[in-house]
């Protein structure tokens, strides 16, 4: 089945207006908290209770996973205007996943019994609500479609245009601080030596630039993506 891989990029990188979000928080007067947290911070922990959802108002937030044994991978990069900890309301009781400040973030604290009252009254936020998650959704399926059907350098040049929030207006986006090659290499399904020699391959056809402390991804990574 032929795969569209340039909407499927497009679609998984929607979200949904920050005024949108900043007008439903604005209403709520109790059970709510404003908090701060420093570049590398845990937010939340694997395993901690579940009781609350978080709304990305500034800053990037990963959210990563740890196996009994010890292995971690992080399973989504997340940017102003997201929400996270959704889990809650469909009963989850404890966290999945670690939420770490990548940068430094602002965050807005919502209760659980006060969004799950607010989604069951108002209809239009409990209709944007949904219209959130189906994005991330297209995105999940996206990103299974890319491990099935793509080959490695592929799956990595996608993976460097997500994390970098880059859209079809972009010339220039910095990734994510913080991401390894270690990083990429969990995430995309592949060993560290095949990031290292795609990165540079990348570098010397011009579409990243980067060094210790940060990377710049070009429109040209566009053309691994769409070559056939």
């Amino acid at each position: 089945m032929p795969v569209d891989k340039k909407n499927a990029l497009v679609a998984a990188d929607k979200t949904i207006p920050t005024n949108g979000w900043e007008t439903f928080l604005t209403g709520i007067s109790k059970g709510k908290t404003i908090l701060e947290y420093r570049a590398k911070s845990n937010i939340f922990i694997q395993g901690q209770p579940a009781e609350s959802m978080f709304f990305l108002e500034q800053g990037k937030v990963k959210l990563a996973v740890a196996s009994f044994e010890g292995k971690e991978a992080i399973v989504a990069t997340l940017g102003s205007g997201e929400f996270f900890g959704e889990g809650c309301l469909a009963g989850q009781p404890l966290r999945v996943a670690t939420a770490i400040a990548v940068e430094n973030c602002t965050l807005t604290r919502v209760e659980k019994p006060i969004l799950a009252r607010m989604l069951h009254e108002q209809k239009g936020l409990a209709e944007m609500f949904v219209t959130h998650l189906l994005s991330r959704n297209i995105r999940y399926e996206a990103d299974l479609v890319d491990q099935i059907f793509n080959s490695s350098e592929k799956r990595l040049a996608r993976m460097l245009l997500l994390l970098s929030h880059f859209d079809k207006e972009s010339k220039t986006e910095t990734v994510v601080p913080g991401i390894t090659q270690e990083n990429l290499a969990e995430m995309v399904g592949t060993t560290r030596s095949r990031i290292n020699f795609f990165m540079n391959k990348f570098r010397k056809l011009g579409f990243v630039d980067y060094n210790a402390r940060k990377m710049t991804v070009h429109s040209g990574l566009r053309s691994v993506i769409l070559d056939e």
